[in-house]
């Protein structure tokens, strides 16, 4: 099992999970020829890819979905909150599946398991992914933790774990005072202290991978990032990866 991301950020994001066969795209938020260049970063064509994943309705994560499926014929699963907020993007397209955030599934080799999150969308959710020998957590997007994400993500073998801002950093930012409430609220994003106390909640015995993603390119910088998540796991801070809004990040193997 082996991932690596497209580009992580506000401007887009996009992750490659693969087991075997089994290749799957969460997000999209890139545009048809970005993300085929993306991926060929990776050493992958668009027709490789086996389905897409989508976490929720906003752009930096949906906005490339509908045509680059459509163009490669690929499979996209949503929830059924997600399908409702933005159903005219997908009519006529044949193979549109919907979820409860509720209920896991599988595509192929992997096994989907939704995980239900705090964010200003319609049905939002996350993901762990396993293969029946490991499981990537993937959580971004997302004001607070609860307690059903911190189940989902206990004895994960790698995380990519949003670290979104720094609260000083925004605090005295020139971002208008109602988007730095959204992003600091509890719908929003989290911040560097928040990801680390979740780090700290949850078992982390068999963690390999670390990966803090979702950086705001204005309000934190990879340096905080893995400062904080360091602190929370015990480890020095250039063991910590970080996703890059440009260049995402290389495979990473389990």
């Amino acid at each position: 099992m082996r991932f690596a991301s497209l580009g992580s950020g506000s401007e887009g994001n996009g992750l490659v999970v693969e087991s075997g066969g089994t290749r799957v795209l969460i997000d999209c938020g890139f545009g048809v020829r970005g993300a085929a260049t993306r991926l060929g970063r990776l050493g992958l064509a668009p027709s490789s890819i086996t389905a897409i994943l989508v976490t929720h309705e906003h752009s930096d994560h949906i906005g490339g979905v509908p045509a680059f499926a459509a163009r490669h014929g690929i499979p996209v699963w949503a929830t059924f909150g997600t399908l409702a907020a933005v159903s005219e993007r997908f009519e006529g397209m044949p193979r549109v599946y919907g979820f409860d955030s509720h209920d896991r599934f599988a595509i192929d080799a992997l096994e989907i398991v939704p995980v239900p999150v705090p964010h200003d969308a319609r049905e939002p959710v996350q993901y762990v992914l396993g293969d029946g020998g490991h499981r990537l957590g993937v959580l971004t997007d997302l004001g607070v933790t609860t307690p059903c994400v911190e189940a989902a993500l206990d004895a994960c073998d790698a995380l990519v774990l949003e670290c979104n801002h720094c609260r000083d950093l925004l605090a005295e930012s020139d971002y208008p005072y109602p988007l730095k409430q959204r992003i600091a609220g509890r719908l929003g994003h989290l911040h560097n202290e928040a990801a680390a106390e979740l780090l700290a909640r949850i078992d982390t015995t068999r963690l390999r991978h670390v990966v803090a993603a979702h950086l705001s390119q204005h309000n934190n910088t990879p340096d905080k990032a893995r400062a904080a998540l360091a602190a929370a796991l015990g480890c020095t801070p250039d063991w910590i990866g970080v996703a890059d809004q440009a260049a995402g990040f290389d495979w990473r193997e389990l």
